[in-house]
């Protein structure tokens, strides 16, 4: 340490003599020749360890060991200086990162973007290598449950008001799954590798997850078949009471902190009104290894349950869960701040709403204009552009063909593809009139209204608030 000092104030007295040459404008060579000596006895010192700190910056390679076995479909990249990169895989790792370097400890969000997987994509089911995904979170130190309840809650909301069908809100916990899996017999190095297994179980059949995990995974078959008497259950918060009085998991300290949390988190559902909503589903497992507590995932129902039967799922369309240790993976000092969040698949329901809209012979409306402004003979391109102008100017979502003399009958058939609702047809007798003909797209009726009480006239039909004078 004494012979570190000492060169240290070499250094120092070393950095002020280059300094005072250079305030004295001494010449190029002299001041040339005590750099060099500076730089000599700054490599003698090295870096000083003890002081290097962790800074975060842009992520390099922060996506891996994040999301356990789906990690094979982030896309791997590399800059032309050699950092290795990956396009973001969720918009989940990326908050957690934003908060580390942030040092923001509470904050509700939401964020719409792009996400990219390597996976094989089937365009009917809405499953894309480039998709969009819709993102609310809650990070905070907070009573337990409430943000979860919360999230929940606006999971139903969006897709209550989507109407895109009968749906379902599968509700596990990770601790459960993970003391579940400490009293069947499973290996601490195996837990999420199972997880993985299990998570499958909305896809396939049972005897394929346990021959997945017994030929694959070189799981003992009791020790399978222990994990399918629990995997195979689902219900409600009696579910929950029932397996706080199961003598194995009952004694497993995860397993109770999550089954205790989850019977918590009914009572506010209920008080939310979505319980009818939700089933607590010990088959979900969602694979993604940064979760640590609740998780959930909303799957649309193809036809309501019959008396006795399971409801027919047609796929997932939301997701989500608690991840509270994510954030300290990136904070220098480890600091932990609890977060829970859900996941909405833009595109997937994109996807389902245009084969319901296709199966009931309905076109997909493509614009928000609701009226376009037609001419019925040539020559009359100023006046559409200046009858546009007007509605424009009022608040009208307004537009017309970019030529001069269109047919009025591709006018009407441009009308009709777009799912425009209304026309403001200009003609020669119209303009002589001082009217414009308005016509309804869909049941092909015209009046004509006097030009000064078209715009009143459009909001009326289209809903608009009117104008009070």
């Amino acid at each position: 340490m004494a012979e570190r000092a000492a060169l240290e104030e070499l250094v120092k007295l070393q950095g002020e003599r280059v300094r005072g040459l250079k305030q004295q404008k001494a010449s190029a060579e002299l001041i040339e020749e005590e750099v060099a000596k500076l730089l000599k006895l700054k490599a003698q010192l090295g870096p000083d360890e003890s002081k290097q700190k962790f800074v975060l910056k842009t992520p390099k390679e922060t996506l891996m060991g994040k999301y356990g076995e789906d990690s094979k479909l982030i896309y791997d990249l590399k800059d032309q200086g050699g950092e290795l990169l990956s396009l973001r895989y969720d918009l989940t790792v990326p908050f957690a990162r934003y908060l580390a370097m942030n040092k923001l400890t509470n904050i509700k969000r939401y964020h719409i973007a792009k996400v990219y997987r390597r996976d094989n994509p089937a365009m009917t089911r809405g499953r894309y290598r480039e998709f969009y995904q819709c993102d609310f979170d809650i990070a905070g130190n907070f009573d337990p449950m409430i943000p979860d309840a919360e999230c929940l809650k606006i999971m139903c909301e969006i897709l209550s008001s989507l109407q895109i069908g009968d749906f379902l809100v599968k509700v596990n916990d990770r601790r459960i799954l993970d003391g579940m899996f400490a009293i069947c017999g499973v290996s601490d190095s195996k837990f999420r590798t199972i997880c993985s297994s299990v998570d499958k179980l909305d896809k396939v059949s049972w005897e394929e997850v346990k021959n997945e995990m017994v030929g694959e995974k070189g799981l003992a078959p009791e020790v399978a078949d222990r994990i399918g008497d629990y995997v195979q259950q689902h219900g409600g918060v009696s579910l929950v009471e029932q397996l706080l009085q199961d003598p194995k998991l009952s004694q497993n300290k995860q397993a109770l902190e999550g089954l205790g949390d989850l019977k918590l988190l009914f009572e506010y559902l209920t008080l939310f009104g979505i319980d009818d909503k939700i089933s607590f589903d010990l088959s979900l497992a969602r694979g993604l290894d940064y979760y640590t507590g609740v998780i959930y995932e909303a799957v649309l129902l193809q036809t309501p349950a019959q008396a006795g039967e399971e409801p027919l799922g047609v796929g997932s369309v939301a997701a989500g869960g608690r991840y509270d240790g994510l954030v300290g993976m990136f904070d220098p000092k480890g600091r932990k701040v609890p977060c829970v969040g859900l996941s909405i698949g833009v595109e997937r329901i994109f996807s389902i709403v245009e084969q319901r809209l296709e199966a009931l012979e309905e076109k997909v409306r493509t614009t928000e204009t609701q009226v376009l402004v037609a001419s019925a003979q040539k020559k009359l391109l100023e006046e559409r552009l200046k009858l546009v102008s007007e509605l424009w100017d009022a608040g009208i979502k307004a537009e017309l063909l970019y030529k001069k003399n269109p047919k009025l009958l591709n006018q009407l058939q441009y009308c009709e593809e777009a799912g425009i609702p209304l026309v403001a047809i200009i003609g020669e007798q119209e303009l002589k009139d001082g009217v414009i003909k308005l016509r309804s797209v869909t049941s092909r009726e015209e009046v004509d209204v006097r030009r000064e009480d078209l715009v009143e006239e459009i909001k009326r039909r289209t809903g608009q608030p009117l104008c009070i004078c």
